[in-house]
């Protein structure tokens, strides 16, 4: 499985007990998984729009967890606490972390971690569909663009690799107007 990182647009609500969170996945950005290095050839990747959307429209299984562990799960589908909405711009993610999970200790972990600016991105778990790549050649750099992958999860990471978006947290509650401080920071995963 493939992990690409991206920052998205992810924004943490506190109401009631529960923490809601809604991110995107933006669809069309190139980014630059490697510079080169010895070979020279600087590796480039784009995920199209709709590129997930096969699992979601089926209503597939599809979590959301703390950095690509299984073992470590915010929601998931089958929960009835994750929500993909997939449109030609973006995948939309919305979660719900509810008042008894977030008692958990790397639930806990993860919204301090977030709400401290240390855990900025957001990073899908996906296997690229047989014949749904193209790998093409432009001057010194390779660009694979993927045209349609398998989903299977969905994390929040310290080190994306994808920086045209970017995790946010808002505090909903009154008085409060902080944001912590963002971090843009790329690095590809296998």
């Amino acid at each position: 499985m493939l992990w690409g990182a991206h920052l998205g647009g992810l924004e943490l609500r506190n109401e009631g007990g529960e923490t809601r969170l809604r991110a995107t996945f933006p669809y069309g950005r190139e980014t630059v998984l490697s510079d080169g290095g010895r070979s020279g050839m600087t590796r480039k990747e784009i995920i199209a729009a709709r590129a997930f959307g096969d699992r979601i429209a089926r209503g597939e299984e599809i979590h959301f967890l703390s950095g690509h562990d299984y073992n470590k799960p915010l929601a998931s589908r089958s929960a009835g606490t994750l929500e993909l909405t997939d449109t030609d711009a973006a995948l939309v993610i919305e979660a719900t972390i509810s008042a008894e999970l977030r008692a958990v200790s790397y639930v806990a972990d993860f919204l301090a971690s977030h709400a401290a600016g240390l855990i900025t991105g957001l990073s899908p778990g996906f296997v690229v569909a047989p014949g749904a790549e193209g790998v093409e050649k432009r001057g010194n750099a390779i660009l694979r663009t993927i045209r349609r992958a398998d989903l299977f999860e969905i994390s929040a990471v310290t080190r994306p690799a994808y920086p045209d978006a970017q995790i946010t947290a808002r505090n909903w509650q009154p008085g409060d107007g902080t944001v912590p401080r963002l971090d843009h920071l790329n690095r590809w995963r296998l």
